[in-house]
């Protein structure tokens, strides 16, 4: 297991190769909630997410011989960045093995940082047995994505900068995926300031680390789709699970629509990007998963912003018809002239603005002389929704919505 020491010489090795990130109040949820909550924005880094501290700490300790073998490692996209972008500033060559579904982002900004990136397997844990097979075959080094004691103590530095810039916090709150970042930060903070609670967050659909906690080893979970596929681990470090044991009080899991609500939390409230994993740690925050926090000082962290555009399209559209704010509904109306233009007028006097209209005379069950006309919408909330269908009855539509 590391030590302090370990991470203090991972901080000094690494000081000016990776941004001191920011901590900041989320102003919006502390109001909110009878606690404080404080972000660590590690998705500022260059690479988009706090892997690059740990990578960066292992390829600096590696020796000649190991450099000119060349590195190897796999990863569903954060830690290739990580690896690929500070290998290539040390002289270093690497190849990264990603799982088949990593998102084009990842797997773009991998090959910009100069890296040689292969897709392979549809889970992270086939994309490790590959990196391990090519590690033997080629006789080079391979650099785990958590579970490696410099890797862990490199990421343990966000911990040393949590403690410097709010000194009172009471609580961490922490994504867990293979369990690197929580083991670093923990012991960091636990060495420092022992009355610290450390949380862990995973995606509920995939327990990891809650489930090497109850077997006390880690164990292998089945992969299943999730928006924080950078936490999506089958099977977390052996080295991670040893300080998780010490030093976590608590791991809580969160469900897909918590994670997206995190990532929608923000976008509008912290003005920045979050990926699913990145987001996860609020979520919790945001569902209220974690008791205990009345009148403490929380800090949570931003892990990581590397998100496909079309994913985060999604997820604000899902969003949006969540919170009532977009609203898609049928009308029947008479099939005559003039006919849509009252729906519409009718639409407008009840305060919605009109995104999409489709008009259906042929392809439908209603009889003839009627038509169907749906509307997609933009709204102020449930409330709202709730007067525009009232108002539509009172004009004498007839309609149905989807959600």
């Amino acid at each position: 297991m590391i030590s302090l020491e370990d991470i203090q010489k991972a901080e000094e090795r690494i000081r000016g190769q990776v941004l001191r990130t920011p901590l900041k109040k989320s102003q919006t949820i502390s109001d909110l909630r009878d606690y404080d909550v404080w972000v660590k924005h590690e998705n500022f880094q260059l690479t988009g997410s706090f892997k690059a501290r740990g990578a960066l700490n292992k390829l600096l300790m590696l020796s000649d011989d190991e450099r000119r073998a060349g590195v190897i490692a796999a990863s569903a996209g954060n830690h290739a960045q990580g690896v690929a972008y500070h290998a290539k500033r040390l002289g270093i060559d690497a190849t990264i093995v990603m799982p088949e579904a990593t998102p084009l982002i990842k797997v773009t900004a991998t090959a910009q940082y100069g890296a040689n990136t292969v897709l392979h397997g549809a889970s992270f844990q086939e994309a490790v047995d590959h990196a391990k097979h090519l590690v033997a075959k080629r006789n080079a080094i391979f650099i785990s994505a958590y579970d490696d004691e410099y890797i862990i103590a490199g990421q343990g530095t966000i911990g040393l900068e949590m403690l410097e810039d709010c000194p009172n916090l009471d609580v961490v709150v922490v994504p867990v995926g293979g369990g690197g970042l929580i083991s670093g930060i923990a012991c960091a903070i636990k060495s420092l300031k022992p009355s610290v609670r450390i949380i862990g967050v995973e995606a509920a659909v995939m327990p990891s680390m809650k489930m090497a906690l109850t077997n006390q080893q880690p164990v292998t979970v089945n992969a299943h789709p999730t928006l924080a596929e950078g936490i999506a681990v089958g099977c977390v470090g052996y080295h991670c699970l040893k300080h998780v044991e010490q030093y976590v009080d608590e791991i809580v899991t969160v469900s897909e629509d918590d994670i997206a609500r995190g990532i929608l939390y923000f976008i509008e409230r912290e003005k920045t990007v979050a990926e699913g994993a990145g987001a996860a740690a609020m979520a919790a925050l945001i569902a209220e998963k974690i008791d205990g926090l009345s009148g403490c000082q929380v800090v949570t962290l931003n892990c990581g912003g590397n998100i496909d555009v079309n994913l985060l399209s999604k997820i604000i559209e899902r969003g949006l018809i969540e919170s009532g704010r977009a609203f898609v509904l049928t009308v029947t109306a008479e099939d005559r002239p003039g006919a849509l233009a009252k729906v519409l007028s009718r639409i407008a006097e009840l305060g919605a603005n009109v995104k999409q209209i489709h008009h259906e005379r042929i392809y439908t069950n209603l009889e003839v002389g009627k038509v169907s006309i749906e509307l997609e919408l933009e709204t102020r909330g449930k409330e709202h929704i709730a007067d525009i269908k009232k108002g539509l009855e009172a004009s004498g539509y007839t309609f149905h919505s989807e959600y």
